[in-house]
């Protein structure tokens, strides 16, 4: 992952020390080194800027009060002379704060920083796009979106998955356990030995029973206690 990045910084021996920190950087890509936080506005409109290195003390516009107007997307590492702008950093929501004079380790570090917050967050919309698992059945791999799925039953060695629309129930040689892992949580929770249920698509919970369409799904004492902190947070 390469993060587009520019300085802000109203100290040219600053900004260019910073810049040199970046140029050897291998993932950092730098855009742009601007004297004044006016002069970085334009770069930001124009180009995708995932994190910027900014100066807190500037004239016309401070660092803190340009962190303000920026893209959520776009995150700040702030850099500055005196510490007592610590917290006030935190609270405009950067990821970090250097302290000048800034070494390339201390650089880097923060860098580092920056680019496992962004690769988390890459991790998580990638998680999120990939609605679906294939399963073998019948010596095919069948693809099953996660929203078109009911309830999985458990059979000893294989599984049953129950669908939404009319297609019969699809079996796959494979352990609940390792389906399970394969589901994302809490929207998929195991509520029986035998059962993991698609919660969106339950229905209602009948004397602690789960209706789904047609069928009623019994919950064993050792899920309840996880189910009933589900239903507590979704309960008014």
């Amino acid at each position: 992952m390469t993060l587009n990045c520019i300085i802000i910084d109203d100290e040219p021996l600053a900004a260019d020390l910073l810049a040199s920190y970046a140029k050897k950087t291998l993932f950092l890509n730098l855009i742009g080194v601007y004297n004044s936080a006016i002069e970085g506005i334009k770069a930001i409109r124009e180009n995708r800027i995932d994190l910027i290195f900014l100066d807190v003390q500037m004239p016309e516009l401070s660092g803190l009060e340009f962190a303000k107007i920026l893209p959520k997307e776009t995150k700040i590492i702030f850099t500055t002379a005196f510490s007592q702008y610590a917290v006030e950093g935190y609270k405009a929501n950067a990821l970090d704060y250097l302290l000048k004079p800034i070494s390339y380790d201390d650089f880097l570090d923060a860098s580092n920083r920056a680019l496992d917050w962004f690769k988390s967050i890459r991790h998580s919309e990638d998680a999120a796009n990939d609605r679906f698992i294939f399963v073998k059945s019948e010596y095919k791999l069948v693809k099953i979106m996660f929203d078109d799925i009911l309830y999985i039953e458990g059979l000893k060695d294989y599984v049953k998955i129950y669908l939404t629309d009319d297609r019969k129930p699809i079996m796959s040689l494979m352990n609940m356990k390792k389906i399970e892992e394969s589901l994302p949580k809490p929207e998929f929770m195991r509520i029986h030995r035998s059962y993991i249920v698609h919660m969106k698509k339950v229905d209602g919970i009948d004397r602690f029973r789960i209706v789904v369409g047609d069928s009623i799904l019994p919950i064993s004492d050792s899920y309840k206690a996880i189910l009933q902190d589900y239903l507590d947070g979704h309960t008014l």
